[in-house]
């Protein structure tokens, strides 16, 4: 049991602490649907891929949308326009083009279920370690880098490590995932007034909570820790938040 355990609770653990980072500048900026419209851009890619190209350039096509919404969110977000709005409407239109595009497939709705949540239980060791890899250039992007840019060229830098973040998230955890781990831990930590380490121990306290409830209740890991974390962060925030 703890063989099976231990890859994906590794997995979290990283995936936690940099998606906790990212959503609480998301936070910030005040536009929440940011890394779901991105995340969702990617899957696009990623649908495309299997759709299309029998899984070939899987990567380079979900890194390739990703990017592309992360540039149109930064450009935006130096207009007048609503953003909110603006990325909903690229949330839907990937959204859609998932459907269009798995439509006349035979296991589209698989890859669909796969693209929303995947079963990380079985993720294999390799892949964690690949994503890692990944995940600690960007860290130290973003401490070294990161704090010395203005402007566009901050906010355009912001969005792309966040598009390259879940390019490799939404093939290994899936979009809701993504989305939960990046919005649930910061939520909670601003509404208690706690740091970003507080993100970092109750992100990881729910989802290793989930890994153990599908194992043992033999449920689909993605969408416990989807249902979980959705579950406790919407009490935790409705309970400790101040009236308007």
């Amino acid at each position: 049991m703890i063989d099976i355990l231990l890859t994906p609770i590794a997995l979290l653990i990283v995936l936690v602490m940099l998606h906790a980072y990212f959503g609480k500048g998301i936070l910030e900026r005040g536009i929440i649907f940011t890394d779901l419209a991105i995340a969702q851009f990617a899957a696009l890619g990623s649908a495309i891929s299997l759709g299309y190209f029998h899984e070939e350039y899987f990567y380079v096509l979900t890194l390739l949308f990703a990017l592309i919404s992360a540039f149109l969110i930064a450009f935006a977000s130096m207009r007048k326009l609503n953003l909110e709005a603006f990325i909903g409407l690229l949330y839907v239109l990937g959204a859609s083009g998932i459907m269009m595009v798995l439509a006349h497939s035979a296991e589209g709705m698989e890859h669909f279920k796969s693209l929303l949540a995947s079963d990380i239980l079985f993720t294999p060791p390799e892949d964690v370690l690949k994503s890692s890899v990944i995940y600690a250039l960007i860290g130290a992007l973003l401490y070294f880098v990161y704090p010395k840019t203005k402007g566009f060229f901050k906010e355009l830098m912001f969005f792309t490590l966040l598009a390259i973040t879940v390019t490799s998230s939404v093939s290994l955890a899936g979009v809701l995932v993504v989305f939960v781990l990046l919005i649930a831990p910061a939520l909670v930590a601003k509404t208690l007034n706690k740091t970003l380490f507080f993100a970092f121990i109750y992100g990881w306290l729910f989802s290793i909570i989930s890994i153990l409830i599908s194992y043992y209740y033999d449920l689909p890991t993605g969408y416990t820790i989807v249902f979980l974390g959705a579950l406790l962060s919407a009490c935790t925030v409705l309970l400790y938040s101040k009236r308007a």
